[in-house]
């Protein structure tokens, strides 16, 4: 028998669609892990700068998907529609080996349902939360994927429970993050002071998370400014566009409050502050993996939160409160989020001994540090290599 030279062997492709910046970063750490056995593959579909750096050829702008809430989504449902139908008819056209949705489950769910249904195996990465809300979905999700790929423990649980193909795979951010974070490193890279407090300003990567957040986060800062004149204040970006939106914010409601923008780092404004005042988000396992005190909160628009709180069943909505099954971290939702509730939360955490909060952030990174895109992507290459 002819050996097949390198040309004539034929090119995995494997087909990826992420729809926000935490889903570009799993979808390069498992692109990188799959060239390791795929040098020559391929990887084409929807994905951020980071997927795109590693050469992955983008069909849509990941943007296209980064929208949140119900009301939200109605009003762009034709353009997410016309994406999605566009990306069935490619993919059905071209034949992916496999498809691989990551996050985004509104979406994702039905692009591998109807990629299932026309022969090409599925694996959706980053559960949803199903264990949260809408319990149902996991039996389309049974019927839409190959493979779950969870990044939590207690999610694997769940699929297994209810007999759906799941792996645990463990957290990328925990492999990536040193289980002890140098803050005087990071405030010397920065250009921040060393001997002052540092407060940092992180009301989310959305448009919408920024105009709904903003108003109490500056009204608290100018109140925890005010008892302390030397505390510093910084706000990491996560791109142009929202420094543009921060700063448009600022300047019409906190013109004279002096808070230093900083793009691209978040991570490292993280190490370098003594605590966060945040969105609710992936960010927040983030801040608890880099060992930082934290106050997060959350504001939906009010018809999605009325119709929302019917459904959801959770006593927690923040990755550390979920991971500990308690309330490790202090959580404001909706009209708890105020200058009342959040000045006295983050006073508490900026100037109080936090060594007992570290040993439950340290539990929580030894859990979930386990080689996360090397596990997803050898589950990937199980299901692409199973045969029907």
């Amino acid at each position: 028998m002819t050996a097949q030279t390198p040309s004539e062997i034929p090119q995995t492709v494997f087909a990826i669609v992420v729809g926000e910046h935490s889903g570009d970063t799993l979808g390069a750490g498992l692109i990188t892990a799959l060239r390791l056995t795929h040098p020559g593959a391929k990887f084409i579909g929807m994905g951020g700068p980071k997927m795109q750096a590693l050469g992955f050829e983008n069909l849509f702008a990941m943007d296209e998907l980064s929208v949140m809430g119900l009301v939200e989504v109605l009003g762009r449902i034709r353009r997410l529609l016309y994406v999605r139908k566009t990306l069935v008819e490619y993919f059905e056209s071209h034949k992916p080996d496999i498809l691989i949705g990551i996050d985004a489950p509104d979406f994702n769910i039905g692009l591998e349902l109807k990629l299932k249904e026309k022969g090409i195996k599925t694996v959706h990465y980053v559960s949803p939360s199903v264990w949260a809300w809408r319990e149902k979905r996991i039996f389309k999700i049974a019927k839409a994927t190959d493979m779950v790929l969870a990044l939590l423990p207690f999610e694997k649980a769940f699929y297994d429970k209810h007999k759906v193909p799941c792996t645990f795979v463990g957290h990328p951010l925990a492999d990536d993050i040193p289980m002890e974070s140098d803050k005087a490193l990071a405030r010397n890279n920065l250009g921040l002071p060393q001997g002052k407090k540092i407060l940092a300003l992180m009301p989310g990567s959305r448009g919408g998370e920024l105009s709904r957040l903003l108003k109490d986060f500056f009204t608290s800062a100018q109140q925890l400014l005010a008892q302390d004149r030397e505390l510093v204040l910084v706000a990491p970006m996560i791109s142009e566009k929202r420094v543009e939106q921060f700063n448009a914010l600022k300047a019409e409601l906190a013109p004279d409050l002096p808070v230093q923008v900083i793009l691209n780092k978040t991570q490292a404004v993280m190490t370098a502050s003594d605590c966060l005042l945040m969105a609710s988000g992936t960010v927040t396992l983030e801040a608890a993996l880099i060992k930082r005190p934290m106050v997060i909160c959350y504001k939906f628009s009010p018809i999605t939160f009325f119709l929302g709180r019917r459904f959801v069943k959770l006593k927690w909505f923040s990755l550390p409160n979920l991971l500990t099954n308690k309330t490790l971290v202090p959580e404001l939702l909706q009209t708890e989020v105020c200058p009342e509730n959040i000045v006295p939360l983050v006073k508490e955490r900026l100037y109080q001994d936090q060594s007992q909060l570290n040993a439950s952030y340290t539990a929580i990174h030894q859990q979930l540090k386990c080689d996360a895109s090397k596990q997803a992507a050898k589950a990937v290459l199980n299901v692409l290599e199973k045969n029907d």
